[in-house]
């Protein structure tokens, strides 16, 4: 999902305004998105934004379809493709962990849980990522309530770290550290 601020060519696509979109997301959050200032930012004329979209709220759904559809296709879609259920959940942790732009994005959308276009799509991920989660732990040999149980927290540890990490902005951790802690939730979360 990685965008740059000024593409080639002048001509943009529907997803260029979609990615751009989720940058400035990232960046300042959903109500930052204002067409004038991605239209600036692509350097084109905001008639270009009027070629694909025909409101604010329309780019909005697009982007954040496009967020919803990397993480089910690119990451969960990827993970559960991986047979051995053992592997698949170290393989999820790793995978998640270096997702950077989506992480943003998503402690973006948490700060935006009042807006009515985020609640709906917010509950559609939560609810996939905990089914997912659910089921992962189930098929590495869990119990039905255990691995509930476990998928929130997981769930749960996943949502705070990004809260502590992009909302409460404490101090960034090296890639060491990080990678470090990955393996540690990775040793206490998944049974052995």
């Amino acid at each position: 999902m990685n965008v740059s601020s000024k593409p080639e060519r002048t001509r943009l696509s529907a997803e260029d305004w979609e990615l751009a979109a989720l940058h400035l997301i990232a960046e300042q959050g959903v109500g930052a998105l204002a067409v004038e200032a991605l239209a600036r930012q692509l350097g084109v004329t905001k008639g270009s934004f009027y070629w694909h979209f025909r409101t604010r709220e329309a780019l909005l759904n697009a982007a954040l379809e496009r967020w919803e559809q990397y993480g089910e296709r690119e990451v969960l879609g990827q993970i559960e493709q991986i047979t051995d259920p053992r592997k698949r959940l170290p393989e999820l942790f790793r995978r998640v962990a270096h997702e950077l732009q989506p992480h943003r994005v998503y402690a973006a959308l948490l700060k935006a849980l009042d807006h009515p276009q985020v609640v709906p799509v917010m509950a559609r991920v939560s609810q996939r990522r905990m089914e997912f989660l659910t089921t992962a732990y189930r098929e590495a040999g869990l119990p039905a309530q255990q691995a509930l149980n476990r998928a929130r927290l997981t769930y749960a540890a996943y949502v705070g770290f990004l809260q502590l990490n992009f909302t409460l902005g404490l101090p960034r951790i090296n890639h060491e550290e990080f990678d470090a802690y990955v393996e540690h939730m990775i040793a206490t979360l998944i049974p052995a």
